[in-house]
């Protein structure tokens, strides 16, 4: 069963994980109900992926528990406090269960799945593991649509890339390779050199096409931003723009990734997020003038 201390961390504990992530988990910009759904949100998934890696026991029965408990939560009679948080969450924003369910398979794939082939099977995974998140702040805040919906998910995938691409010698630890086969065998970088976290003048060019591969993903999403006005624009410029300066930061370290867990500065999250409100408005100002 799912306990409420979430194998050693408290409800508390788990939400303060919020504070150490890129980009902002519920952007201040946003009114104060909406970062109270987005946080109910995060804590889902944060309690998720908690169970998906550090759980002790069976991860898979752990998550099967979150599923029924999910399930209670739609029915309003959640037991778990981060659940019964949740459960208001989807009674207020009338918000359906295959995206909660998408991420709970996520983490069932993380039990059974250690490594993928190609990159279409990594985008896969993470239109199970990220992009439901985007869908359900669209959700949230009254903003969706087909057309943004399809602009989240490239960004979302890029903002999942990024995490994998500055988490490989976190993930190699635990035996897991998010770098696809088929782009180490391009490259000519071999799976050993990862897990004993040795760099190689193959492991920097490929992680040099990786990085210039989530930026194209950001940069397909680029839309999202100019499509909303006010405060959302301001909020997904903000996780947009600290996807953009963790990449900028695997940059600045040489693509070393085996050795380093690069992480950007709050100043330059903000310069990168600034930037992406500057091209929103520009693009806005042009489509309405042309």
């Amino acid at each position: 069963m799912v306990d409420a201390s979430l194998g050693g961390l408290s409800p508390a504990d788990l939400m303060g994980k919020a504070e150490r992530e890129n980009f902002p988990v519920a952007s201040w910009f946003l009114p104060r109900a909406t970062r109270r759904h987005l946080l109910a949100i995060y804590g889902f998934a944060r309690l998720a992926d908690d169970l998906g890696d550090e759980a002790a026991g069976d991860r898979l029965q752990h998550l099967d528990a979150l599923q029924s408990e999910l399930e209670r939560a739609f029915a309003g009679t959640a037991r778990h406090p981060i659940l019964a948080d949740l459960s208001t969450t989807i009674r207020d924003c009338h918000l359906p269960p295959e995206p909660f369910l998408a991420l709970i398979e996520a983490n069932r794939m993380d039990q059974r799945v250690s490594r993928y082939a190609t990159f279409a099977d990594l985008r896969a995974y993470c239109r199970l593991s990220a992009e439901p998140v985007g869908r359900l702040v669209l959700m949230v805040t009254g903003s969706f649509t087909p057309a943004r919906a399809a602009w989240s998910d490239d960004v979302c995938s890029g903002l999942q890339l990024v995490e994998h691409w500055q988490d490989v010698a976190e993930d190699a630890a635990r035996d897991r390779i998010y770098l696809p086969a088929e782009d180490l065998a391009r490259f000519g970088v071999e799976e050993a050199q990862i897990l004993r976290g040795a760099n190689a003048p193959g492991l920097v060019r490929l992680m040099t096409f990786e990085v210039a591969r989530a930026r194209g993903l950001l940069a397909a999403g680029a839309p999202l931003a100019g499509s909303l006005r006010g405060r959302m624009r301001l909020a997904i410029a903000g996780f947009a723009g600290g996807g953009s300066a963790a990449l900028d930061a695997i940059e600045a370290a040489g693509y070393d990734v085996v050795r380093h867990r690069t992480r950007p500065s709050r100043r330059h999250i903000l310069w990168r997020s600034l930037g992406i409100v500057a091209e929103a408005v520009r693009h806005r100002a042009g489509g309405a003038t042309g």
